[in-house]
């Protein structure tokens, strides 16, 4: 385990780290059978992405995840190792499988087939938890998601006092397992679906968002960020609310634009901005992201950011 230092404050992610492949097929697929294509392997898991994200833009930050000591694996590692992405208190099992996931798409894009092995996250448990208390409560700031709603509600009822806690609900269907823990959480970062069931009850317009925004706050969340796909994100932290916008952005892939929302929420905290900034600079990396084909865009950068977030045209909203 890795020696937490005050002096060099972090930001903290935990969560599922997946190997991803998918095979192409390039015409005419044909089940039952060997098809030409290409195959494409890549890094994923909404929180290894988050991380990865974070380590773009410089921040310091720690992930822990849990994976086999198969090549798989031990790519993801020196992955990491190369972007500055701290996993020293990742756990590794031997002789077992890092998660994957191995779709097989259709000459159209459709997945015709696909297998989830997430068996060895099954290791995630209190023991482990229990034997990474430092890295935890000297985080600035711990990012989860709720692929995991029993460790999840384990973290935060014990550390919720130690560090602050964003949630990322990852789908409405996850969501719904963890709202009665909504109150142990300093930020949270549903879209408009996962928010309807976090709130119970439907999101139709902007005095509904407001609504909710003011739900949360009631519950003791600190501050709220709430997606609202084209037209937005919404914002409240009590004293500032409104809902901020960038027009004219190119869609090339949707993929990947909240984990690096919340990777620019992460850079906002870390860097003292208020939270209008933060929001601004959080929109501008997920701008930045749909505009590429890939989940990360490989030329993200806090330049690079700041470059986009000046050429961008806003619409604000204040309430």
């Amino acid at each position: 385990m890795t020696i937490p230092s005050s002096s060099n404050p972090y930001i903290l992610v935990f969560g599922v780290s997946i190997c991803d492949i998918i095979g192409f097929t390039k015409k005419n697929y044909r089940p039952f059978d060997s098809n030409p294509g290409s195959v494409k392997v890549s890094f994923g898991g909404v929180c290894r992405n988050i991380a990865e994200n974070m380590a773009k833009i410089n921040l310091n930050t720690k992930f822990i995840s849990v994976i086999g000591d198969d090549i798989n694996g031990i790519n993801m590692l020196n992955h990491a190792r190369n972007i500055n992405i701290d996993m020293d208190d990742t756990l590794i099992i031997k002789g077992e499988s890092t998660p994957t996931y191995l779709a097989i798409l259709d000459e159209s894009g459709e997945m015709v087939s696909a297998v989830v092995d997430l068996t060895i996250t099954n290791n995630f448990t209190e023991e482990f938890i229990n034997k990474k208390i430092d890295v935890i409560r000297n985080a600035e700031y711990m990012v989860v998601d709720a692929d995991n709603p029993s460790i999840l509600a384990y973290l935060l009822t014990n550390f919720h006092k130690d560090t602050k806690f964003i949630l990322d609900p990852v789908s409405a269907s996850k969501a719904s397992k963890i709202k009665d823990y909504i109150q142990y959480f300093h930020t949270i970062k549903p879209n408009r679906h996962e928010a309807e069931v976090l709130c119970g009850f439907d999101i139709t317009s902007i005095e509904d968002v407001r609504k909710a925004g003011r739900y949360f706050r009631e519950l003791g969340v600190t501050n709220v960020f709430i997606s609202l796909d084209a037209e937005g994100i919404y914002y409240n932290n009590g004293i500032e609310e409104g809902i901020i916008k960038a027009d004219g952005i190119s869609v090339v892939n949707v993929t990947g634009a909240g984990d690096a929302l919340v990777a620019g929420i992460g850079y906002g905290y870390m860097n003292n901005m208020d939270i209008v900034d933060t929001v601004k600079f959080a929109v501008t990396m997920s701008s930045i992201t749909i505009s590429h084909v890939e989940t990360i865009n490989p030329n993200m950068c806090c330049n690079v950011v700041d470059h986009h977030l000046n050429d961008l045209n806003w619409v604000e909203m204040k309430f």
